[in-house]
């Protein structure tokens, strides 16, 4: 027996259920559906092979209702049998995209196309490590992390309990404002019932220096309301995808500053270089957090304050590549193909972001055979050739010169000690907190200097450096020496240990900062005790390395 089906009716539910859950799925996901990416084409694929086979349904199918049991004599049980009869059109209409799909990721394989993935970051600039790496500050040197900044931040909002129950953090962005090394937090919804109670966002972000632990800040002068994660229009990706990139490859969500601490989300946009693969970054769309205003920009139009662009792991990718097809695809003996190292970080080097890595040859992970800096907003990239320790191992040897305390070292930052190639990092308890700080040599990681100061972990490092033989100018030979009578003296304690700054009679005022580590006789100094100071030449607040007070017997 054949059911009598209203097909008329049928055919409106089936394909608006079809075109409503597409567009469901699409606003969920906040789908690219350009058919230019691999999501959008797989997306159009599924679509057309969803309206094929049920228009093959509705005009070549027809439904029966049969009976189960073979006896004429009894009555049911019955069952719907569906008969579809499929056209060779359709077969062919479904089959050609899908071949189609997969026969471009074929032709996009490094299999068939390796020169494009190898020469997709362009040559980069072969530099002296001398320079242009710039000396950096002992006192500008960033030492928190990224997860030291999240419990710096968490500390923070804990002094706010009523807040801390309505929010969390969200992810620590580290960048420069105003010329600072900082950490931005921003603060997001904690949940569905949180978000629908205070639509308007949430109130600000936090601020943990990058170069000083103690300097935190809650910034409250300015409401978050698009965020990764929120619901419906304020969800950061659905926002930004339905905001003018419907059709536009967007990634990296970072969130930044501008120059007046107005927060934005910056989204790179980027086109593939040959069909689905080899993504390029081609600028950023900037989304005002608390308004949700959307302005595309490409990479030469962006604003002075965007620090960076270029997605980490489209960068990484691409070194990767440039390593692995140096010499083709089927280079077995590994001749000079190279690797990234361990991790990556984000530094900046005279005003600029750059995303920096180490480099070592394939099979020898021990050993780095140079570093890669690539700005995070042209792509120039430049590669420094330096024979070596990779992070991992200046790790494991500044952990080792402290191995009675179990401190675990920090990944470590590249700096330039005079010339001399040099790892920093901090070495943390089991709590995260830093208690030393270390310098390892990048070419000999013996050479280890370790202190509870960066100062005296300098100079521990710059004494070592010297007794391997090392020619390396040092802080010793622009040191000069100072003698006076003490005007002011006072101490404070920097969340590390205690410190001294003081005044001598007849100085104008130029203050001398002394760690107590220095010498026992600073806690018994007072004002109009004579003193010697050995200090370093510089501006500003002058640190010394020695102290003697020669009113003490």
């Amino acid at each position: 027996m054949k059911l009598n089906i209203n097909w008329r009716k049928s055919k409106v539910i089936i394909y608006g259920g079809i075109t409503l859950a597409l567009a469901i799925y699409v606003f969920v996901q906040s789908l690219n559906i350009s058919p230019m990416y691999l999501e959008g084409a797989t997306f159009w694929c599924f679509a057309l092979t969803a309206y094929v086979v049920a228009g093959v349904f509705l005009h070549y199918g027809s439904i029966f209702v049969e009976r189960i049991n073979p006896n004429p004599e009894q009555e049911g049980p019955y069952r719907v049998v569906p008969q579809l009869k499929l056209p060779k059109w359709a077969v062919w209409v479904i089959v050609i995209p899908w071949g189609f799909l997969l026969l471009m990721n074929i032709i996009m394989s490094p299999l068939l196309s390796y020169p494009a993935y190898r020469d997709q970051l362009g040559v980069p600039e072969v530099r002296e490590f001398t320079s242009d790496v710039q000396v950096m500050d002992l006192d500008q040197l960033p030492v928190v992390d990224k997860e030291l900044a999240a419990k710096l931040a968490d500390k923070k909002l804990g002094e706010r309990p009523s807040l801390g129950s309505q929010v969390y953090l969200g992810e620590p962005t580290v960048q420069q404002v105003k010329g600072e090394l900082v950490w931005v937090v921003p603060l997001q919804h904690s949940g569905f019932f949180k978000w629908l109670t205070n639509m308007e966002g949430t109130p600000g972000y936090i601020v943990v220096s990058a170069t000083n632990p103690n300097n935190v800040e809650y910034v409250e002068d300015y409401l978050i309301k698009i965020q990764p994660n929120s619901y419906l229009m304020h969800d950061l990706a659905r926002h930004t995808r339905f905001g003018g990139a419907l059709f536009k490859g967007i990634t990296d969500y970072s969130f930044e500053l501008d120059n007046n601490g107005q927060p934005f989300w910056v989204v790179s946009t980027y086109k593939n270089r040959r069909g689905f693969a080899l993504p390029e970054a081609t600028g950023a769309i900037l989304v005002n957090a608390g308004t949700g205003e959307c302005a595309d920009y490409g990479i030469n139009d962006l604003p002075s304050w965007v620090d960076r662009v270029q997605p980490e792991d489209f960068v990484m990718n691409q070194i990767n590549n440039q390593g692995e097809y140096v010499h083709g695809i089927f280079n077995f003996a590994n001749k000079d193909k190279f690797q990234t190292s361990e991790g990556e970080m984000i530094i900046y080097n005279d005003g600029r972001c750059y995303m920096f890595t180490g480099l070592t040859s394939v099979g020898r992970d021990e050993s780095a055979i140079g570093f890669m800096m690539v700005d995070m907003v042209t792509k120039e990239s430049i590669r420094y050739q330096i024979s070596g320790a990779t992070e991992w191992s200046a790790q494991k040897s500044a952990e080792g010169k402290v191995q009675n305390l179990r401190y675990e070292a920090s990944f470590p930052l590249i700096l330039n000690v005079d010339g001399v190639p040099t790892y920093f990092m901090t070495l943390k308890d089991a709590e995260g907190l830093i208690k030393q700080y270390a310098f390892v040599s990048v070419e000999n990681y013996s050479i280890v200097g370790t202190g509870e100061t960066i100062r005296e972990a300098n100079g521990d490092y710059i004494q070592n450096l010297r007794a391997s033989g090392s020619n390396v100018m040092t802080d010793a030979e622009t040191q000069q020496t100072k003698t006076g009578a003490v005007d002011r003296i006072a101490s404070e304690f920097d969340g590390i240990q205690t410190v001294y700054r003081l005044t001598l009679q007849g100085q104008g005022g130029v203050i001398y900062e002394v760690a107590a580590s220095v010498s026992d006789q600073l806690a018994l100094t007072q004002t109009g005790d004579r003193v010697e100071l050995v200090y370093n030449e510089g501006e500003g607040t002058l640190h010394c390395s020695r102290f003697s007070n020669l009113s003490l017997k």
